[in-house]
């Protein structure tokens, strides 16, 4: 769907004295969604209000991550020209980090769900603005197994499609090669059965995720705190015939996923999804292995740069 903004001209930023940090922007030049007009654009725009701008375009696999993680990396804001995924892999790459930058996003990607989450703008203009403005809100993460994820951890359908969707199909089509995925996938599959235990407490499901942020695959809200609020949620879907599934999805839709049959959501501090075999896993829409995993909260936040 397109965006369309006002072209009415926004106030003129003047960056505080001794404020003017240099920025970095990375992009994967490979990536859906990626666009160099638009790298340009804010590189310029950043430029014209007194902030130090470089692009780098990756080269390899892991790169965005390798950066973060580098303490020689002495910027005052990295900004990230990408999805989810990428964000993610800043996210890691910074636990590394004794003191890592703030983090700024360029929505691009298959998928930007942070980027709804937080309202970031798309006008590259606006964007500039935002980071020259310097405005920040914490962006807290969870672990899944270590690893740290800023929106989800699940396991499941989801985590099944995210596993078995192709990368070129994914490139080729976006979001529509989910979809192919899930309705192939979901012919076929027998769900297995998932404990879940929430800070000691065992519940038990077909279905499972772990949610740092209130979106979940878009515009849909699933628990009440969102990435820049301390704690988080799980889900708990009970059966993922298709029947429940359809319904499940009718309620994903009217934001009333927490009030369908069969469906739970709990504010959790710790948790631990097992399985007697192995279920495929996902975080923040990459794929993740597979149960067990153990779930927690880290205590170290990023700031972000929110409009």
């Amino acid at each position: 769907m397109r965006m369309f903004w006002s072209p009415a001209p926004s106030k003129p930023i003047v960056p505080a004295p001794g404020e003017t940090g240099s920025v970095l922007i990375m992009a994967n030049p490979t990536s859906g969604g990626y666009r160099a007009e638009t790298l340009e654009k804010v590189r310029r725009r950043l430029e014209e209000l007194g902030c130090r701008t470089e692009l780098r375009l990756t080269r390899h696999a892991g790169e965005i991550g390798e950066t973060c993680a580098d303490p020689s990396l002495n910027v005052r804001t990295f900004v990230v020209a990408g999805g989810d995924g990428s964000i993610n892999e800043a996210l890691t790459g910074f636990q590394h980090h004794p003191f890592p930058p703030q983090l700024a996003v360029i929505p691009f990607g298959t998928a930007n769900v942070l980027a709804l989450e937080l309202g970031l703008p798309r006008r590259p203009e606006a964007i500039a603005e935002m980071i020259a403005r310097q405005k920040t809100q914490p962006l807290h993460a969870g672990l899944a197994n270590g690893r740290p994820f800023v929106l989800m951890a699940s396991t499941g359908f989801d985590a099944e499609v995210v596993h078995g969707v192709p990368l070129a199909l994914k490139r080729k089509l976006g979001k529509l090669a989910y979809v192919i995925t899930a309705l192939k996938i979901g012919l076929t599959r027998k769900g297995i059965p998932l404990s879940i235990e929430l800070d000691g407490e065992k519940h038990h499901g077909k279905f499972a995720v772990a949610s740092n942020a209130r979106h979940y695959g878009g515009p849909f809200v699933i628990c009440p705190s969102g990435a820049t609020d301390p704690g988080m949620h799980m889900l708990i879907l009970e059966k993922d015939d298709p029947w429940s599934s359809f319904r499940y999805g009718i309620a994903l839709l009217l934001g009333r996923i927490g009030k369908a049959k069969g469906a739970t959501v709990k504010a959790f501090k710790t948790a631990r999804i097992s399985s007697p075999s192995p279920v495929a896993a996902q975080i923040d829409g990459d794929p993740f292995g597979a149960t067990p995993i153990n779930i927690s909260k880290t205590e170290k936040t990023v700031p972000i740069l929110v409009p």
